[in-house]
């Protein structure tokens, strides 16, 4: 992220709670809790001018006479690049595209290939392998991997990414970078050069330095780097099809860059030019054996890539020998291995754009942003802000514009399914299979079904903060809030997303870098009480409270948060509670939303569930269907005498200390695992909720608030986590639930008598 020794940063401002900050460095913002600032030894530079750095003649770069800049389409020619034998024809050219976040990396994927991927203006939208063929060349194939900063192993993503290009061996590869923020994307592109596999660097959003005045001697950078360097624009479409040649042709011929050699052999004495050419001689052999590029292996190894060491398989003595040519390059730059590192690539970076780069005025989308962020992150005006932001979004969502397009799509459902009922009847179709059709796969796929409209409007308002780039900041502005639970303030996103429903929340919680995280917020998120269960509270309270359902109903959701609370705050006690991951995060500029983006996100996220509701809610309704339709005989019965019944009644005893001991009441609940409306439906066919009172109502809301969500969200965990924690999951849930339920049953005792 460009935080190294010897680089220039200025604070911002700090965030309205006072912590983490805002840092500028290298031409963009980044995020850091003072936690880890006080770890950094700072000087003040105030009146100092930012040196100019210029390529020595020992770096091996050739001298070459200033290039006018070209415009799109234009590159200049550079020879000397190692090329081997053409690809043989009809071989399929498989492509790796590879860039930081925030770079416009999906927006070039959906410019190759046609396909409805996410864009997204918040850091680490793209988390999953996304493949898609080059539109107008039937032979290629580009997988668009996850934005990443550097191919250091430290988070899943990076992981991902690597093991990618070097285990599948793509034919080429796609590098994407920010040409507004180019010091920073340069430093993964000089990994990726290391990987000496074939190469093409994309300058992204040119237009935007453009306008702000700047450019980039394209056909220089080329000159330097030795491989092809396009300028475009992949939001405007501009540039792209002389990329797609360029890579083609790279990836065809196996073109590999011309330069991986970024040392500078008189800089601070050529420390680490000797340690990383004496480690390439060591293993040299090894890393031929293993397949991997030896200049690649020879980096990871200095800067303590235990996955690298093992490929290799280095013998004891070696490894020792290594450690101590890393240790005098250490005594001799007087950094350590990962500082020096990072230092010798940034001041390559600094040297090449120094003589590549004409610096754009402060561009108009940064001074926006500040003008902006004045209000939005305003220490006291951005927590009221974002509680009324997501206020609207939730009542808008639900209540304003979802509920009724979700009653209308219900009425539609319950007429097809009487449609259908009808017809089956003409047909002499058996009770059995009528009541299979009609009641479990309309009752409980169509009621799910239903609430396609308050998902769709509830991502829409998402998709529009994701992309404008507000998430971020709130993510900035909650993060010593959420520290304070032992999470971290990019778990916002998906504990709001848990308000609308648990399955995506559950989904979006792929973007947290740290596996502690990820895990900590997937456990909570049930807790921010999702929309199906509205029903149940709308149920009761007109029931038994009438003309107080707001209260019941804020009630609720605050007790909700505050268990949700409790519980991280008892786990953070936890001996095994893992290690924070440290809050370093891109404040991306304000961007307006696109139309096309939020568009393929409402497609991507609607046909997510619809093909959830068909495969896993399907099998859930017939399972649950059966057990309540029929006997142990499997003989057709009412639902008094069902399996489900059965077990229930087994199950009641332990529900009798909440006053909820009457086995219909247990059946419901046992079919709002299926999914949070079935608990009403089940109630008014059984006819329990005349034998109910004020005093079990309040429990029955209680648990129902807290126990384990419906089927879909729970298979949504086990894909996250495994089959383990679903299960554990399923049991801690219902037992905090039960608890709760318990407490309230005593405490409305009490008062109610």
């Amino acid at each position: 992220m460009g935080l190294i020794p010897g680089a220039q940063v200025k604070l911002i401002k700090y965030a309205p709670l006072g912590d983490p900050m805002e840092l500028r460095i290298n031409g963009y913002a980044l995020t850091l809790r003072l936690a880890d600032a006080a770890k950094i030894t700072v000087a003040q530079t105030d009146g100092l001018d930012e040196p100019v750095a210029t390529l020595a003649d020992d770096t091996s770069v050739r001298s070459v006479n200033p290039v006018a800049h070209p415009g799109f389409g234009e590159t200049g020619k550079f020879h000397d690049k190692k090329q081997e034998s053409p690809l043989p024809a009809g071989t399929t050219l498989t492509f790796a595209l590879a860039g930081n976040q925030n770079c416009g990396k999906t927006t070039l994927f959906n410019q190759l290939t046609g396909s409805n991927q996410h864009v997204g203006n918040f850091p680490g939208v793209t988390v999953d392998r996304k493949d898609g063929q080059i539109r107008g060349h039937a032979d290629t194939l580009v997988t668009d991997l996850p934005g990443i900063y550097s191919l250091s192993p430290y988070t899943s993503e990076e992981i991902v990414s690597r093991e990618f290009i070097l285990n599948e061996n793509p034919c080429g590869i796609i590098n994407i970078v920010d040409a507004g923020n180019i010091e920073r994307n340069l430093y993964l592109t000089m990994q990726l050069m290391e990987l000496d596999r074939p190469m093409v660097l994309a300058l992204n959003m040119m237009d935007e330095v453009r306008n702000n005045g700047g450019t980039i001697r394209v056909n220089q950078m080329e000159e330097i780097l030795g491989l092809p360097v396009v300028p475009i624009s992949a939001a405007k479409n501009e540039g792209i099809e002389e990329l797609v040649e360029h890579a083609v042709h790279v990836a065809r011929f196996q073109e590999k860059p011309a330069r991986q050699d970024f040392c500078d052999k008189n800089d601070h004495g050529g420390a680490v030019h000797r340690c990383l050419h004496g480690v390439m001689h060591l293993i040299e052999d090894h890393a031929e054996r293993a397949g991997i590029p030896v200049r690649f292996a020879a980096s990871r190894l200095v800067e303590g890539d235990a996955a690298i060491e093992k490929a290799l398989g280095l013998q004891q003595n070696e490894k020792e020998m290594v450690e101590h040519i890393i240790v005098q390059m250490e005594q001799e730059r007087g950094l350590d291995r990962n500082a020096a590192m990072a230092d010798m690539r940034f001041s390559f970076i600094r040297k090449l754009t120094a003589q590549t780069v004409v610096k754009p005025h402060e561009s108009k989308e940064y001074r926006r942003s500040r003008r902006i962020d004045k209000v939005l992150t305003g220490r006291w005006t951005a927590i009221p802000i974002f509680a009324l932001v997501m206020s609207l979004v939730i009542y808008l969502s639900i209540d304003v514009l979802g509920a009724p397009l979700q009653d209308l799509l219900d009425q539609g459902i319950q007429w097809l399914a009487g449609v259908l009922d009808g017809a089956m009847e003409r047909w002499s179709v058996s009770d059995a299979v009528r009541s299979l059709v009609v009641d479990g796969v309309f009752g409980g796929v169509g009621t799910v079904v239903s609430f396609v409209p308050i998902i769709i409007i509830l991502f829409f308002f998402l998709s529009m903060l994701e992309d404008s780039g507000y998430m971020a900041r709130v993510a900035f502005v909650t993060d010593k809030l959420l520290r304070k639970i032992g999470l971290s303030g990019r778990s916002i996103v998906p504990l709001l997303i848990g308000f609308g429903c648990s399955v995506p929340a559950v989904m979006a919680t792929r973007t947290l870098p740290s596996s502690r995280d990820r895990k900590m917020t997937i456990l909570l998120t049930p807790y921010m009480s999702c929309s199906a269960k509205i029903p149940i509270y709308a149920f009761f309270t007109s029931a038994f409270f009438p003309g107080h359902g707001g209260l019941v109903l804020v009630i609720l959701y605050l007790s909700a948060i505050l268990v949700g609370v409790l519980i991280a705050l008892v786990s953070k006690l936890s001996p095994k509670k893992g290690e924070a991951a440290p809050f370093v995060m891109e404040l991306p500029n304000y961007r307006m939303p696109g139309a096309k983006n939020v568009g393929h996100l409402l497609w991507d996220k609607t046909k997510d569930f619809l093909q959830r509701a068909f495969t896993v809610i399907f099998v859930a309704s017939v399972v649950i269907w059966i057990l309540q339709s029929f006997n142990w005989r499997l003989q057709l019965v009412d639902p008094e005498g069902s399996m489900l019944a059965s077990i229930a009644g087994l199950i009641a005893p332990v529900f009798s200390p909440l006053g909820l001991g009457d086995w219909r009441i247990v059946t419901s609940l046992v079919t709002g695992f299926l999914a949070k409306e079935s608990v009403v439906a089940t109630m008014e066919v059984l006819d329990v909720t005349a034998s109910m009172t004020v005093l079990t109502a309040i429990p029955m809301l209680a648990f129902c608030l807290l126990y384990t969500p419906c089927v879909a969200a729970i298979a949504a965990v086990k894909r996250e986590l495994g089959g383990k924690w679903a299960c554990i999951m399923v049991l801690f849930q219902c037992a905090v639930a039960w608890v709760v339920a318990w407490l309230a049953y005593l405490v409305a005792g009490i008062f109610i008598g």
